[in-house]
């Protein structure tokens, strides 16, 4: 069985900053790409960043020089730095693992959501 918890997130005001985290756990041979997706009410859950096994990073567009992620492997842990935050920025983070516990087949697991509200 396979877990991801995140923790990190809050209240913040415009223009400070968070720090997310996530550490996947359980019976995992090999992680894969993780992610960083958040979702507001009413709306599709979207990327935020993606990181890669090999360290590779995808950023969205609004983000872009404000967030930061990163990984440590050896503890299947992945990390969001996120600075100047928006009050646009408000939403439930989730955080998102493509792994095996096999290595023969490959799928996704999300975390619960950490909610991130950005008002002043």
């Amino acid at each position: 069985q396979v877990q991801l918890v995140e923790s990190g997130g809050g209240l913040v005001q415009p223009g400070g900053s968070l720090s997310l985290s996530c550490t996947a756990s359980g019976s995992i041979a090999s992680v894969f790409a993780m992610g960083w997706y958040r979702q507001v009410p009413g709306k599709e859950r979207d990327l935020v960043a993606e990181i890669n096994s090999g360290g590779g990073t995808t950023y969205a567009d609004s983000v872009k020089g404000r967030f930061t992620i990163s990984r440590d492997s050896a503890l299947n842990t992945m990390y969001l730095q996120m600075n100047s935050l928006k009050p646009d920025d408000t939403a439930v983070y989730y955080c998102k693992a493509d792994l095996t516990t096999d290595w023969r087949t490959q799928q996704r697991y999300w975390g619960q959501g950490t909610q991130v509200t950005v008002s002043s």
